[in-house]
Formats: structure tokens, C-alpha cells, sequence
């Protein structure tokens, strides 16, 4: 592989290496008190600050902490430029961490858009800042959920230990996570534009000027996520009541729901990350390059499959896109801290499957002692039951506490601690 197209690579992703004097910058970042959200409960401080590249640090400090630090890696990615405040959205989807005693502290990253490791570099900024500001806690524990579990499983594998060998991760913890890596995460939303497109020809539509699909929309393309939603709703009706629907849209859709197996409530939602995120993916952070291939793909489920198959759009991925994207957001399984996975089997945006996967790299890299997963029978993505998080870092902390990994069990049987409500407790046999 040639020093020039890993220069390109690194450009184009936007990976970040730690400058020198980055110590130095963290001890320079200056908080600012602000309101915490009213989840966090009234004996909490908030701070936030903007750190050397840009990015916004939230830090929420219990005034009774348990000396435990929790670092979040956010999901999306988010496409707008990072804001004062931004995280706030964060801290109240976790806040039962910080009612527990943990202090937190989120990042929004230094840009918006796709960039896994940008993103792990700017966690582990957000941990050397917290660490600078408050001192080295305790226990530092890594968090991610959705995309931000991809990140943190990769700032996990780039910064979970110094360059001594030290750890700076106790513990390792992903809730929805997106662990299948970057070139196994995206494809079926590829798919999706590609089965929409042949049934619906409407985005493109045929007084638009055309472009593959994998592409997401075209540079400078002024399309919302409204008029996404009105397209979608007049080929499929998606928006209205069933009854309401002409027969072709329902046959549409019903072959869309089936051919790729997409929830019709999300139906919009899959479609907007295949369009503005993949966008932002392709154009931005891969240079033009397309990082999906459907061309031996045999698509199932419609009312003609052998019409569906000879007429699609066909696209073969370009080996140096895939490339680029796995050394961005791809994982090596080479864990060295306990790591705690859980995840909603009816999750409709990040399969359970996930799991699995990232298992299996795992197991492959020798690691899988430093594994344990949990499955609920939880349907959010974005948000679990409270209960669902505190019983995971706990048992996360037995493991480290005892050094013995849990059972299986052990989630279920903490959350009865956890919480007296039976519902709250929604973990499965796995």
C-alpha cells in the first residue's frame, strides 16, 4: 500500500492523530458552569467547554460522585457543525448514569458527518480533558450506543491503554451498538435505494438529473428530509391511513417492507440515512468512491422476483473505497479491557444480528474472554430503559471488581436489584 493513497486515506477520513503538546491543550480547556437538563436530578453540576479542535465537551459532576467516570461516544453521525449544547440531548437520554453517581462527560466531535475515527480521537480528548479539569477517577468506564458504539469500540482498540501498556479504560460498554464495522453496516440501506428506486422511480425522479444511487444525493443537492418524506408517501402512502392508500401503493410498499426487510415505520428513516448520510460518506469522506456492491445480489420476497432482479440498478463497490472505510470503522476484535455489549432484540435501526458479528471478530482476534453480551426484549434504538443501563455498568463493575467474568444471568439478577418494577427488567436468554 503506497505512502500516497494512505496520505489520501487520512485526509479524506479526517483521522486524527495526537498532536504534540496535546497535554498541554487538554490542562487549557476552560469550563463554563450551564443548566443541566432536569433528568439528572438537582445535586449535579454541569460544565461545558470547547476543546482545542473545535469540539463541545459536556461534563455533568454529581456533587455525591462515586469517583466512576463514564465517557459516551454519541451516535448519528450528526451532519451539522457541532454546537454549544448539542450534548445536552445526550446527557438526558443517560441520566440514570449520573443519578447513580457516575460522572459523565460527552463530546460532539470537532465537525459532523461520518468519521469513526475522527470520533474516537475526539472521546478519548474529552477523557484526557475530564481527567486534566477533575483528576484521573477512580474507574473510567467507555460508552457508546448506535453509531457511537462503533466508535467507542474502536477508540477501545486505539486508546484503551497508554503507551506503557497502563489502561485508560477500565471497562468497556455498548448499548444498540453499530459493531459490524463500517463495510457490513450500510449495505442493506444500499439495497433499500436500489429496491426504492426500481419500484418508485422517483428519487431520482425522471426530470432530475440522474446518479447512481450508492452515491445519496448529488453535491449541492438541496433536497430536505420533508421532501424526502413527501416522494416516499406518494409512491408508497406510507404517511397515510391504510384504508386511505390506492392499490398500487400498498403493493409497492408491501414488496419495499418485503424484498428488504425494513419496518415500514422506518421505512423513512433508512431511506433518509441512504440519501443525506451517504451523501456525506461517499462524496466527503471517500472522495467520490463507492463502497457498496449489489452486482451478484438476488433480491426475494416481491411479487416477481426475476423482474425485480433483471431490472434494478446494478453497482460494483471500488476496492479503494472499501478499503478506506474499513481502516476507518472497521474492528480488529483486539479488545484488552472487559467489554460489556447490550442490545434490543426488536432494535429497528441496528440489528441484534450486530452482536453476533462482532462476536465473531472477537473470537477471531483470541479475545472472547473479555466478552460478555446481554440481548432485551426492548424495540427503541435510541433509548433503553433506565433500568437496562445501570444493571449493565454494575455488572460490568462486578467484573472488574472481582475479576471473574459474569454469567449470562448475572444482568437479569442485577436489574432485580436495580429496580422493584418486574417490567423494568428485560433481559433475555441469549
Amino acid at each position: 500500500m503506497s505512502r500516497r493513497w494512505i496520505a489520501t486515506a487520512l485526509a479524506v477520513l479526517g483521522t486524527a492523530a495526537l498532536p504534540a503538546g496535546a497535554a498541554d491543550a487538554d490542562s487549557d480547556v476552560a469550563f463554563a458552569p450551564v443548566a443541566c437538563p432536569d433528568s439528572v436530578g438537582a445535586q449535579v453540576d454541569c460544565h461545558e467547554a470547547r476543546d482545542a479542535n473545535g469540539a463541545w465537551l459536556l461534563v455533568a459532576m454529581p456533587r455525591t460522585w462515586n469517583r466512576r467516570l463514564i465517557v459516551h461516544a454519541h451516535g448519528g453521525p450528526r451532519l451539522g457543525a457541532p454546537e454549544a449544547g448539542d450534548s445536552a440531548e445526550d446527557l438526558d437520554r443517560f441520566a440514570a448514569m449520573v443519578r447513580a453517581g457516575y460522572a459523565w462527560i460527552g463530546s460532539t466531535y470537532r465537525r459532523g458527518g461520518y468519521g469513526v475515527r475522527m470520533a474516537a480521537a475526539d472521546v478519548d480528548v474529552s477523557r484526557r480533558v475530564f481527567w486534566s479539569r477533575w483528576g484521573r477517577p477512580e474507574r473510567t468506564l467507555l460508552h457508546g450506543q448506535s453509531w457511537g458504539g462503533n466508535v467507542a469500540a474502536k477508540a477501545a482498540e486505539l486508546y484503551a491503554l497508554d503507551i506503557d501498556g497502563r489502561a485508560t479504560y477500565d471497562g468497556v460498554l455498548t448499548t444498540n451498538g453499530l459493531l459490524t464495522g463500517g463495510t457490513r453496516g450500510y449495505g442493506f440501506r444500499a439495497d433499500l435505494r436500489a429496491v426504492y428506486q426500481y419500484y418508485c422511480r422517483n428519487h431520482p425522479a425522471a426530470d432530475e438529473a440522474q446518479y447512481p444511487v450508492w452515491r445519496g444525493l448529488p453535491a449541492g443537492a438541496k433536497m430536505t428530509r420533508d421532501d424526502l418524506r413527501k416522494r416516499v408517501d406518494a409512491c408508497t402512502g406510507v404517511d397515510r391511513p391504510v384504508a386511505e392508500r390506492t392499490q398500487a401503493q400498498a403493493a409497492t410498499l408491501r414488496d419495499i417492507l418485503a424484498v428488504t426487510g425494513v419496518a415500514e415505520k422506518q421505512l423513512v428513516a433508512h431511506l433518509a440515512w441512504g440519501t443525506f448520510h451517504f451523501q456525506d460518506m461517499v462524496q466527503k469522506r471517500l472522495g467520490g468512491r463507492n463502497p457498496f456492491d449489489n452486482a451478484k445480489t438476488q433480491y426475494r420476497g416481491s411479487r416477481d422476483d426475476a423482474a425485480l432482479n433483471a431490472g434494478i440498478e446494478r453497482f460494483h463497490a471500488d476496492p479503494a473505497a472499501v478499503a478506506m472505510l474499513a481502516y476507518d470503522a472497521d474492528l480488529s476484535g483486539l479488545i484488552v479491557r472487559p467489554t460489556v455489549t447490550v442490545h434490543a432484540r426488536h432494535d429497528p435501526t441496528v440489528s441484534y444480528e450486530a452482536e453476533a458479528i462482532y462476536a465473531a471478530t472477537v473470537n477471531a482476534a483470541g479475545r472472547s474472554d473479555l466478552l460478555l453480551q446481554a440481548l432485551t426484549d426492548e424495540s427503541d434504538h435510541s433509548r433503553l430503559r433506565d433500568a437496562t443501563y445501570v444493571s449493565a455498568l454494575r455488572v460490568l463493575e462486578q467484573w472488574l471488581d472481582t475479576g471473574a467474568r459474569p454469567a449470562p444471568e448475572a444482568f437479569q439478577a442485577t436489574c432485580g436489584h436495580v429496580s422493584r418494577r418486574r417490567d423494568d427488567c428485560r433481559f433475555i436468554a441469549r
